[in-house]
């Protein structure tokens, strides 16, 4: 065993010790960049890549939307906008379930971070469920699945880090990711209906089955006036072209502080803002330099042609697209169990994209199907994150996670299969 083999399991074993992830891509690239040249001028490469990530102007969208969800997660927004959407489709059988779905992917949108979704309204749906006779195992699989059902949607923070990565133009993967973003939540809402409808008592069917209420859809939606703007602009900006990521980004957050701060005061701009600035530059600052090591790394993998060496085993196994692309859901869906979306994307990305190109798959598509999968992944068992923030906010044990996750699961996996397989659904919108 030579020395760079030692050290690299040396840094691998900082991991385990719970190091920080930026310290342990850094201490790896820089191990394999001085042993590639024995020369220590070769880790240049790491502060070269660094200089030209801070080059690049679609970075600014990253903390600036990290902190335009933070504001709003101090806000009542989400609730309001919940209140809603409850108004708008919660006469419908399996309604209230149905705009919980709505309500977690629109939260999750906002913030990036499916952990807080559930933190955030686990403690206001699950209650509300249950009250509602929906059964335990159905209401805790809702809100472990849904929590990271917005991740494909404006303004999703792992889009916009993916689109760095990969150098994709990240306005063409919000447009693709629209219509996969819908099928999933469509796919669970007919679950609900159908629950509903077949497991629920029928003197709860009948009471609950009524027309909508006029009065209280407009209640709510005059209630959340203020809210509305931030989904025009995002919508307008984002789908209609008429402002760049990074200008939708700028509007979006000096709107929140102005709504949120001045007009309805919900949030404290002198006494409560300093700190979730704080909070948001901690989140995106730890995204953004594990991004600058990583890129270090990219370029010795790039130099040793990593990516082709794996290419060459991949085709070795079989040259077809559509086995290449089941393997490659295998391998996503662990990576999504195992590892945050940030750190996925990050390392994962830059060794997947040529070999998914030597298969003749479209970019933007490719995509879709990596930020599909690492959303499954986030409640897949056994290390599924959410399955453990549930635990946590719930009081269950895991393995009743397990069990509840079991149906969503294979929805979105069949979902999945679909978005996998028929490319139309995500290229349609961008061409």
């Amino acid at each position: 065993m030579n020395i760079l083999t030692l050290l690299i399991f040396a840094v691998l074993f900082m991991a385990l010790l719970e190091a920080p992830l930026f310290t342990v891509i850094a201490g790896l690239s820089i191990v394999c960049l001085y042993f590639v040249d024995h020369d220590w001028l070769s880790i240049q490469m790491i502060l070269i890549e660094m200089n030209r990530l801070a080059s690049m102007p679609v970075l600014v969208a990253l903390p600036l939307f990290t902190l335009a969800g933070c504001l709003l997660t101090e806000s009542d927004a989400p609730k309001r906008i919940m209140n809603f959407i409850q108004a708008l489709v919660g006469w419908l059988p399996g309604g209230l379930a149905i705009a919980a779905l709505c309500s977690c992917a629109f939260f999750t949108a906002l913030t990036g971070a499916s952990g807080v979704t559930i933190v955030a309204l686990g403690g206001v749906l699950y209650p509300i469920l249950r009250q509602r006779n929906y059964t335990e195992s159905f209401s805790l699989g809702l809100m472990t699945t849904s929590g990271s059902l917005g991740l494909l949607f404006p303004p999703s923070l792992p889009i916009i880090l993916y689109g760095v990565v990969a150098q994709v133009e990240i306005s063409k993967i919000f447009k693709a990711a629209l219509i996969p973003g819908i099928i999933l939540i469509l796919v669970l809402s007919v679950y609900a209906f159908i629950h509903y409808r077949i497991f629920l008592k029928p003197a709860v069917n009948k009471a609950s089955d009524q027309a909508v209420s006029w009065g209280k859809l407009k209640r709510t939606f005059i209630e959340g006036v203020w809210d509305w703007p931030i989904i025009v602009i995002i919508v307008l900006g984002i789908y209609g072209g008429f402002m760049t990521i990074v200008e939708v980004s700028a509007v979006v957050l000096i709107y929140i502080v102005i709504a949120e701060c001045f007009i309805l005061k919900e949030v404290r701009f002198f006494k409560q803002v300093p700190a979730i600035m704080i909070e948001s530059a901690r989140l995106s600052g730890a995204i953004i330099v594990i991004l600058a090591v990583s890129l270090g790394f990219t370029g010795y993998l790039v130099d040793e042609q990593i990516p082709g060496r794996i290419l060459s085993f991949l085709t070795a196994l079989t040259g077809n697209k559509y086995l290449f692309l089941a393997g490659l859901n295998l391998f996503l869906l662990a990576v999504g169990c195992m590892m945050d979306i940030f750190s996925a994307i990050i390392i994962v990305v830059p060794i997947m994209v040529p070999i998914a190109l030597t298969y003749g798959v479209d970019p933007i598509h490719l995509c879709v199907i990596f930020l599909v999968n690492l959303e499954i992944g986030y409640s897949t068992p056994p290390v599924g994150i959410n399955l453990f923030i549930s635990s946590l906010k719930f009081q269950k044990p895991v393995t009743t996670l397990y069990r509840a996750s079991l149906p969503y699961l294979a929805l979105l996996l069949l979902s999945l299969i679909l978005i996998t397989y028929i490319p139309f659904l995500s290229l349609y919108l961008i061409r």
